[in-house]
């Protein structure tokens, strides 16, 4: 039989939590970097970096296009593709470290 003594977990010591990456001060975030918050990863898990420079890059590529349109509707749906893509790097975060 198994010892459950210990299955609450109120025994279990907490480790702290690693301090956010520092952003480089020589060279300043992208506006995307930002954007997804590039430097907050407490985990430290990788793959969340990987996940938010990914949707970092994309959100880039949709600012540059939106300075250049000369369109303001053009201009807005870029806005709002900014925002979605922002809120997708949000859940994909969750889903990553996602503790079941």
């Amino acid at each position: 039989m198994a010892d459950d003594t210990n299955a609450g977990g109120s025994d279990t010591v907490q480790q702290p939590l690693p301090a956010p990456i520092p952003a480089d001060p020589v060279v300043p975030l992208t506006y995307g970097e930002k954007a997804v918050g590039l430097s907050f990863n407490p985990s430290g898990d990788q793959n969340v970096t990987d996940a938010k420079k990914s949707y970092a890059a994309i959100i880039d590529q949709l600012d540059a296009a939106r300075k250049l349109a000369d369109n303001s509707e053009v201009a807005r749906m870029l806005s709002v593709a900014i925002t979605e893509a922002q809120t997708s790097q949000m859940w994909a975060v969750k889903a990553i470290t996602w503790k079941a």
